[in-house]
């Protein structure tokens, strides 16, 4: 009821603003001691799931995105994730794509955006996980600067992987947003795979430190079958842990015709709710049990929350259903996710 209020200020304003305005206001909401009644925490049963060899007090995690640089880990933490994805985090800070460059479909309960990787670089991150009081578990998402050219992009995701290695519980490797020139190209073939032999062959090398910090890779909506049969093989022959499905999708048909649905960038929310699950599925079918799957995409409810587990989900996150419902949607999915 009180985020259903909220909510009609929030989206009197632009996409963004009402963004930066609800995680200020989460942060004070914490410093001031006024989350505790919205966490789910203290109504957890044994919620506790094992994945990439962390133990996650319960499913829900929050996506890459929202909270880009750590500003806001104790606030968001306190509303009840069990895990923030950090990110997408570049070895140097940039501003990103000029603005406007997030629109709301709300008719269609959808997000539309072309951030293009703003944020205050990895060091920034890294000192906010620091001084952060709550203890979720941290992913740090990386990727690559704007001006880094392709064919040195794994440059910049080697820097990010040594840099944040001691800070993260686990590192997502964004090869499939669709708001850096080129970037996608990185999921194809030969340079998936230099890519990623390079990064498991630092990861090894970092974990002699006698700390393993699982790697995840995120990928698209959009790749065909054989790209995704290529992208899957590549990742068991790499023995990655992990694969996000999905990142934010190009397809914009579901949306045809409406406000800012020309717009450019990719699109989340309930348009994506179908083609993530069946992808997710896909890749089930794929990798079976020797690779951890994170559920992300279109997960608006509790039911689709259900259904992206019973699709091969380990973990989930969300992003566009938290923005439409609050943080309500965590114990909305905890509940339906309890039952038989």
């Amino acid at each position: 009821m009180f985020y259903s209020a909220l909510r009609k200020f929030l989206f009197s304003l632009s996409a963004e603003n009402a963004h930066n305005f609800s995680l200020r206001g989460i942060d004070l909401a914490y410093k001031l001691g006024l989350l505790g009644s919205l966490s789910t925490k203290a109504s957890l049963q044994d919620e506790s799931v094992n994945v990439m060899g962390l133990k996650f007090a319960h499913p829900v995690g929050l996506a890459a995105g929202l909270d880009k640089n750590g500003d806001f880990i104790d606030g968001l933490s306190a509303l009840g994730f069990s895990f923030l994805e950090l990110g997408t985090l570049t070895p140097r800070a940039q501003p990103g794509n000029p603005p406007p460059r997030m629109f709301r479909l709300q008719d269609h309960n959808a997000i539309l955006n072309r951030m293009g990787f703003n944020n205050k670089g990895i060091d920034h991150a890294l000192e906010r996980i620091a001084l952060c009081k709550e203890t979720p578990i941290i992913g740090l998402n990386i990727g690559k600067n704007l001006n880094t050219p392709i064919e040195k992009a794994v440059e910049d995701y080697l820097y990010c992987l040594k840099l944040g290695y001691s800070s993260a519980d686990y590192i997502s490797i964004n090869i499939s947003s669709p708001n850096t020139p080129g970037l996608r190209e990185l999921q194809y073939g030969d340079q998936l795979a230099k890519l990623l032999e390079q990064l498991k062959n630092q990861q090894l090398t970092l974990a002699t430190s006698g700390k393993y910090v699982p790697l995840a890779v995120k990928l698209a909506p959009d790749l065909n079958p054989t790209e995704l049969g290529i992208c899957c093989e590549n990742i068991l022959n790499h023995d990655i842990d992990g694969i996000i499905a999905t990142n934010t999708t190009i397809d914009k048909s579901a949306v045809q015709g409406a406000k800012f649905s020309t717009e450019a960038g990719g699109l989340s929310g309930a348009p994506l709710t179908r083609s993530a699950c069946l992808m997710l599925k896909e890749i089930k079918k794929i990798v079976g049990n020797k690779v951890s799957l994170i559920g992300v995409g279109g997960i608006m409810n509790g039911n689709d929350a259900k259904e992206r587990i019973a699709a091969g989900a380990d973990l989930l996150q969300i992003y566009s259903g938290f923005v439409y419902q609050g943080p309500r949607l965590i114990d909305d999915i905890l509940k339906i996710l309890r039952e038989p």
